[in-house]
């Protein structure tokens, strides 16, 4: 350690990792704070459980500097293949105080695009991302928070916030930076005392996973996750006649632009422009030149050099032929900023990203403001994962959603598109580079008024019916996104994979000009409970049931001297009895028939009694006829359609999103249900089912702790 950072600190301080609970109960509370507003910009979740405000007053306490053991100064952090080892052998983490010894800022003057250059990792994409955010104060102070320096109340201890995946995220971080040879690795400040970009950089890895997983990207990435808002992407090859006219209302509105050149490993082209990499738009200006207007684009290199040499650049004569008024945007200086005519970047550059809050900026003078809703949804393996349209028997389980498209204001007509689309699919990863995207896309299809019932369509409905909207070719992308008209009415939209069978999460949003009201197809049939237990039916117990099958003498066989079977006679009886000759099984557990007798067990004894043990077999008895009806295939496990089917069967009538977890909790890696599974299943489901309902109020229940864990352990 460095003599003045051992001068400046007495203790730097590691905050024990916070618990964290299980993934149901993880679960639960996501779906619980997203209700009650958390994950808002105003309200974050804390990322990895960190606690911005709880840390920084624990510091400030014990006169401590932080340290992070999410993100920790070492060579994990910064990832692999990024650096050579010779180099990851040489890096040291140092805090800016130590560098620039009272010195050190947080901002100097101002936030501008000009205070940083890239450095060693490959995320021109992220860094052309903060050159337009510093444009927009509203998302700045949304990312940046106000309040943080190295003087007033300073612990070592920054947090950024960031959209990502439908949810903000305040992310905490130590002020501990990677350096080699006293010089910072990755994004330099052009003031050697500045230190917000190299802060922001490292709050963002820590996102990402690291360093390394910040290398290559899309800009649209960064631009979504500064503003949580609406994308709209353009090919520029296929862009709008009018895409100059959207830009510079874009402009003028709260938005951030950046763009893409084509393809390439960022060799510079003879015209200054880098092949495969990311630039901000910084302006949209119009200018006359002699008699003519000539519509301008003004862009700039995250890299802080690297220029376009052509017309309307820094040393072009076209200047001269303009106003002294025009003159004032000319610009002079060699730092990765320069104009260019809208003909040019249509012929330079592939594709341009716009983010905002609000897409009002699409229609001019439009008096209409849009409006948005989203969805998350899920892709699982064997239920709603039916892949694209021309898998035609599974297309139709995929995840559905009705939209109703009301009649538009007079004053809103204006325009060709009137609803946006976007599908967004979530990471599998913590890290960003290990994450595997599908190909992904989705499909409107409008409804007839005579086929507007609830549930969901099956396979004949888009047997014969083509879409009315895509969102093209399936894209293997974070996300895909369409623009078109839909007139008033009912539609379908329907997000898939490419292929069938590929598990994956998803935002679906859709934005409009009109009044919408949008639902998953679960949730178009209005039921008191997620469970229907209504028509479950309890078999009946009658002495020619008894004679047949012989059940009283089955009880007197097992039973002890007690007259009582437990969890190692059920065990026995199952395998015995149930089982036998049964080869698509591993058995029964010896914890599952311990559950299956609390479950059955009204005395609360661990141990069933001739009545009970007499009850629970006759329901066995008819769920292993259930199972083997069900089983069209006949090989002895029941696929995600066949345990509908057999729910249905026993009575029960699920809410599909809980069938998907029971299908993942009881169906394994095989993704099919056995018969010990399938009984086990139905017998837990009905048990909990019917504790919530007999003991809710309102659609809730109130327990105590002792309760909870009464009914939680003992089941």
């Amino acid at each position: 350690m460095e003599t003045s950072e051992i001068d400046e600190i007495q203790t730097d301080f590691k905050m024990p990792p916070p618990a964290v609970p299980h993934g149901m109960c993880l679960k639960v509370m996501d779906d619980r704070n997203m209700r009650g507003g958390m994950g808002s910009e105003t309200n974050p979740l804390k990322f990895m459980n960190q606690d911005y405000n709880i840390l920084q007053e624990y510091c400030l306490k014990k006169g401590l500097r932080f340290v992070d053991e999410f993100f920790p100064p070492d060579p994990r952090s910064i990832g692999e293949g990024l650096l050579d080892p010779e180099d990851m052998a040489r890096v040291e983490w140092m805090r800016p105080t130590v560098l620039c010894p009272n010195a050190a800022e947080f901002i100097v003057e101002s936030v501008s695009r000009f205070d940083y250059s890239q450095g060693r990792v490959g995320n021109c994409w992220f860094l052309a991302s903060v050159g337009a955010l510093t444009f927009q104060s509203k998302f700045l102070q949304k990312v940046m928070p106000d309040r943080q320096s190295f003087s007033r109340d300073y612990t070592g201890l920054f947090h950024f916030r960031f959209w990502r995946f439908g949810n903000w995220y305040d992310v905490v971080i130590d002020d501990k930076l990677p350096i080699i040879d006293k010089k910072l690795i990755f994004v330099q400040s052009k003031t050697y005392n500045e230190f917000w970009p190299a802060l922001m950089e490292k709050a963002y890895a820590k996102l990402c996973g690291s360093y390394a997983d910040m290398h290559a990207g899309r800009v649209s990435e960064a631009l979504m996750d500064f503003t949580g808002g609406v994308h709209i992407h353009y090919d520029l090859k296929t862009a709008p006649t009018d895409l100059w006219e959207i830009m510079y209302r874009a402009f003028q509105s709260e938005v951030l632009m950046g763009c893409e050149t084509p393809r390439g490993s960022e060799e510079e082209l003879p015209n200054g422009i880098i092949l495969g990499h990311a630039y901000t738009v910084t302006n949209v200006y119009q200018v006359m030149s002699g008699r003519y207007p000539v519509k301008l684009v003004r862009l700039f290199n995250p890299w802080g050099e690297k220029e376009w040499n052509g017309d309307w650049s820094d040393t072009s004569p076209l200047w001269n032929t303009v106003s002294n008024e025009d003159r004032k945007q000319h610009l002079l200086d060699d730092n990765g900023e320069f104009w260019m005519s809208m003909e040019d970047f249509l012929r330079t550059f592939d594709n341009i990203d716009i983010c905002c809050s609000c897409p009002d900026f699409l229609e001019g003078k439009s008096a209409s403001r849009w409006t948005s809703k989203y969805h998350n949804g899920s892709w699982v393996i064997g239920s709603t994962a039916g892949g694209c349209i021309k898998n035609q028997d599974t297309f139709c389980t995929n995840p559905q959603f009705w939209l109703k498209v009301n009649e538009m204001d007079k004053a809103c007509e204006q325009g060709q598109s009137n609803v946006l689309v976007s599908l967004i699919q979530k990471p599998d990863k913590r890290n960003r580079r290990l994450a595997a995207h599908h190909g992904i896309g989705f499909c409107v299809y409008a409804v007839p008024p005579e086929m507007r019932s609830e549930g969901k369509f099956g396979s004949i409905f888009f047997k014969h019916r083509n879409p009315v909207a895509t969102s093209g070719d399936f894209q293997i992308a974070r996300q895909v996104m369409s623009f078109f008209r839909l007139e008033p009415g009912e539609y379908l939209i329907v997000p898939s994979t490419f292929y069938p069978n590929e598990h994956g999460e998803f935002i679906l949003s859709i934005l409009c000009k009109n009044e919408i009201h949008i639902q998953k197809d679960t949730e178009r049939t209005e039921k008191n409970f997620l469970v229907d237990l209504l028509g479950e039916s309890e078999p009946g117990y009658n002495e020619q049931m008894d004679e047949t099958l012989n059940n009283k003498a089955l009880f007197r066989q097992y039973s002890d001297q007690y007259k009582v079977v437990d969890a190692e006679k059920l065990q026995q009886i199952l395998h015995e009895n149930l089982l036998r000759g049964n080869k698509n099984t591993e058995g029964f557990g010896l914890d599952s028939c311990r559950s299956i007798i609390a479950m059955s067990d009204f005395s609360v004894s661990g141990r069933l009694r001739g009545s009970e043990f007499l009850r629970l077999w006759n329901r066995i008895l008819m769920y292993k006829n259930i199972f083997y009806t069900m089983d069209s295939s006949k090989d002895g496990v029941l696929s995600f359609s066949e345990l509908q089917n057999a729910f249905n069967k026993t009575g029960m009538h699920l809410n599909e999103d809980i069938l998907n977890l029971m299908f993942v909790r009881y169906g394994g890696a095989s993704e099919q249900i056995s018969l010990e599974g399938f009984i086990c299943l139905v017998m837990r489901l009905n048990c909990m089912a019917s504790i919530f309902q007999r003991l809710c109020e309102n659609g809730k229940i109130t327990l105590t702790e002792s309760e909870w864990l009464g009914l939680t352990m003992y089941s």
